[in-house]
């Protein structure tokens, strides 16, 4: 049994990262979680250690730190508009929090570290499709924050052998999104009551969605390796926010009211990534076609809904 902990853990990517880790078999989980934005009973049946803490308390870290073998670092402020508001609160998590978990692995001899990054945030509006050499130039707080925190994660590799590799995750989507603001699980929480759906543009932009299946497969692939550095996480393909409706409306069999307002400066046009990079390294195949993705999804919150 190898040992891992999973910071951030009672979220959205974390709970389906056990429950993928738990059907695998071989690994003896550790989940270090302040709740904010999870929950612990959504791990129950997965047969995890849970130990309640936040990534910014030094000794949360040592207890949950101590005997592991191979950290998966989640845990986040991750939303654009909300880093813009409060760029401090956004530097304290994502900078301070992930600086005191290297500290951490440091201390307690932890050999690896897989931790959650993001392309598109860090490298600002380029010609897409985006990769690992672009320059990076973030429009916002949060993509700043999450480049610092791949040079403190280059930085340990180098100076302390703590091995580190950032994924660069694309616009994740999938069942158990309880808390996740992104784009398709709120325009499902908003189908569901009954209340219209709003595009900030005019449905032209694009992203990478990435069915969390898929993900949580690439994080696994990613701990058993030796690759450090940076690797994009993504379908490889570009879809519209326009196309992402039809395929809403399609799935769901439903034709929700759309209102389109006015961009907001901070965020990316079109934004979607070349992973030829860890299809070769940590051999990264997703599989799940989009539409079918988002079936499973509507169908998870159908479900949660009808509980």
């Amino acid at each position: 049994m190898k040992n891992i902990l999973i910071t951030g853990g009672a979220g959205f990517i974390g709970v389906n990262l056990c429950a993928h880790l738990a059907a695998h078999g071989g690994y003896d989980v550790t989940v270090l979680d302040n709740e904010s934005m999870g929950d612990r009973r959504h791990l129950d049946g997965f047969g995890v250690r849970f130990i309640e803490g936040d990534i910014r308390d030094t000794d949360a870290l040592d207890h949950a730190v101590a005997g592991q073998e191979v950290v998966v670092h989640l845990a986040a402020d991750t939303r654009v508009m909300d880093s813009i508001e409060n760029p401090e609160y956004n530097f304290d998590v994502n900078v301070n929090g992930s600086f005191r978990l290297l500290q951490a692995c440091r201390k307690h001899g932890v050999g690896r570290v897989v931790a959650a990054s993001t392309g598109g945030a860090i490298l600002g509006e380029v010609p897409a499709p985006v990769h690992e050499d672009m320059v990076a130039r973030p429009m916002a707080p949060y993509g700043a924050s999450k480049l610092a925190m791949e040079g403190y994660l280059s930085a340990f590799s180098g100076a302390y052998g703590v091995q580190g590799c950032a994924l660069r995750f694309s616009n994740i989507y999938g069942p158990r999104s309880y808390h996740k603001g992104s784009v398709v699980a709120h325009f499902y929480k908003q189908i569901l009551a009954g209340k219209p759906l709003t595009v900030y543009g005019d449905g032209s932009q694009a992203r990478d969605f990435l069915f969390i299946g898929d993900l949580v497969e690439g994080i696994r692939r990613a701990m058993e390796i030796d690759a450090t550095g940076v690797f994009q996480l993504g379908s490889g393909r570009p879809t519209t926010v326009n196309e992402l409706l039809d395929i809403i409306r399609d799935v769901t069999g439903r034709a929700p009211e759309v209102r389109y307002e006015e961009f907001r400066a901070g965020e990316i046009h079109t934004t979607w990534c070349d992973i030829s990079k860890a299809r070769e390294s940590l051999d990264f195949d997703p599989d799940a076609p989009l539409a079918d993705g988002m079936r499973q999804t509507w169908a998870w919150f159908t479900d949660e809904a009808r509980a």
